[in-house]
This record gives C-alpha cells, sequence and structure tokens, in this order.
C-alpha cells in the first residue's frame, strides 16, 4: 500500500546521505584545494566503485530485482485526451516540484542557506565573516545526497525494477547537465 512509501524514501535518504558523508570525508576533503578537474575524476572513480561494490558484495545484485510496487503510484497509465500519463510521472513531477520548492526553501530563507551562498561565490571570505565552510559543504552533500535518494526511489517506481547499474545513465546526465549548467548553481 501507500504507507510504504514514506518508508522507501526515508530509508533511501538516509542511506544515501550517510555514504554521501563518509565520501566527503574521506575523498573530497582532501580535494578541497586541489585543481578543479581532482574533484571531477574522483567523482566518476567514486560512481565506478559504488557500483562495483554493490555488483561484489550485495547477493542476487547482478540481475535487476523488483521494485516495490505501489497501486496509486505505478497503477496502470491513464488517459488525459489524447495524452496517456503514467502514474509513476505524476509521481516524479510532484516530488521534482517539492523538492524544489524546500530546496529554494533552504537556501534563500535559512541562515545555513545563506551561508552556502556565502561559500559558493567566496570561500574565503566567507570563513572570514564566521562561517564553517567544512560543515557547509559537509551540508550541501547531504542535501544534494537527500534529493539523489529521492530521485532513486522515483526511478525505482518508473523503472519497476531496480539493478546494480540503474543509476548509470542518470549520472552522467546529471554531470552533463551540471557542467552545462555550471557546477554550484541551482
Amino acid at each position: 500500500g501507500l504507507w510504504v512509501l514514506p518508508f522507501m524514501i526515508v530509508g533511501a535518504v538516509l542511506a544515501a546521505v550517510v555514504v554521501a558523508l563518509i565520501l566527503e570525508r574521506v575523498a573530497y576533503r582532501p580535494l578541497r584545494n586541489a585543481p578543479r578537474l581532482a574533484p571531477l575524476i574522483t567523482a566518476i572513480g567514486i560512481s565506478v566503485f559504488l557500483q562495483e561494490a554493490v555488483r561484489l558484495f550485495y547477493p542476487g545484485a547482478k540481475s535487476a530485482l523488483p521494485f516495490p510496487q505501489i497501486d496509486l503510484v505505478t497503477g496502470p497509465a491513464f488517459q488525459a485526451g489524447p495524452v496517456t500519463v503514467r502514474r509513476s510521472a505524476i509521481f516524479v513531477i510532484g516530488a521534482l516540484a517539492v523538492c524544489a520548492i524546500l530546496l529554494w526553501f533552504f537556501i534563500n530563507r535559512t541562515k545555513m542557506g545563506r551561508g552556502m551562498l556565502a561559500v559558493s561565490q567566496d570561500p574565503d571570505t566567507a570563513r572570514l565573516m564566521g562561517v564553517n565552510v567544512d560543515r557547509i559543504i559537509a551540508v550541501a552533500f547531504a542535501i544534494g545526497a537527500a534529493l539523489a535518494g529521492v530521485a532513486g526511489v522515483a526511478q525505482g517506481l518508473q523503472n519497476s525494477n531496480i539493478d546494480f547499474f540503474i543509476g548509470f545513465m542518470a549520472g552522467l546526465k546529471a554531470f552533463t547537465a551540471a557542467v552545462l549548467g555550471g557546477i554550484g548553481n541551482i
């Protein structure tokens, strides 16, 4: 039933945030002052590492596993005039709208969000103004991971199955969009 969906989202968000905070501490923090190309290469390496870790250590991950289906969200498509609408697409658009609004509110209306804006513009000046740059960057990683957790649930609902390689193409598209749109630009 529908009651499973919040647990799936919270579980995905928590798992993604824990992994992201560990990776930020171990892989990205040492590269904080490295040339900009080093973190980009590291991101690709971490992506491959995580995929292979799941493939090697999670039983059955080599074949697609069924994702829990929720009739209200993943039920049959319906006709809206000449257009066929998938229920999972409505969930994806709804989740996108909610996440975008929450992210906008956080960035523009909270002290931590204003700190993120300051760090993204000039970390050294932000540090001089009393902003804890390491904490801001860790929170940015956590927020990104939380959004990725929601996106992962949405993709699982959309595809109705998951495997260790499911996020590769989505990650490649997101990476391309981030580079074209500007890294750090919401």
